[in-house]
């Protein structure tokens, strides 16, 4: 297979549609843009969320607030959903990706407090730990270590 040889899939390519063409074509004349007005003339038109003159939607509204867009977003997990993991074992965000408890790593991992942790002698390494997951994981022989 060359180059040359290669075509498109049967049907794919249409031709382009051609208006101003008479009226027989069902699109002559005003080329299906009505009669006269801003949007039918050449580059016509309004931007979005113009609303003709009318106070728009967006200015309306009163502002409040911002997004820290420098902000980083961890992804929390709770003690209780470490349980699943065999004992003795390290357990890092991608180790937590592999096994299938979260789903997105982000910026890092928070590991809250939530329920009761049943696996043994855990090395946990996370961004951070709350207090109560921190004394929940050296309580069950296990080390929480911030990286």
């Amino acid at each position: 297979m060359n180059l040359n040889e290669l075509s498109p899939k049967e049907g794919s390519k249409r031709k382009a549609f051609r208006v101003g063409r008479g009226h027989g074509s069902g699109n002559g004349k005003t080329s299906g843009k009505g009669h006269k007005g801003q949007n039918a003339r050449s580059g016509g038109g309004v931007r979005p969320g113009f609303e003709g003159g009318q106070m728009p939607l967006y200015r309306r509204l009163p502002k409040k607030g911002f997004t820290n867009i420098f902000a980083k977003q961890y992804t929390e997990i709770n003690v209780s959903d470490l349980n699943g993991l065999e004992s003795g074992a390290t357990v890092t965000a991608e180790s937590l990706k592999e096994a299938g408890i979260i789903k997105k790593l982000n910026d890092g991992i928070v590991v809250m407090g939530r329920g009761e942790l049943t696996a043994k002698n855990l090395n946990v390494k996370a961004a951070r730990f709350t207090k109560s997951a921190e004394g929940k994981i050296a309580a069950a022989g296990g080390k929480a270590e911030v990286i």
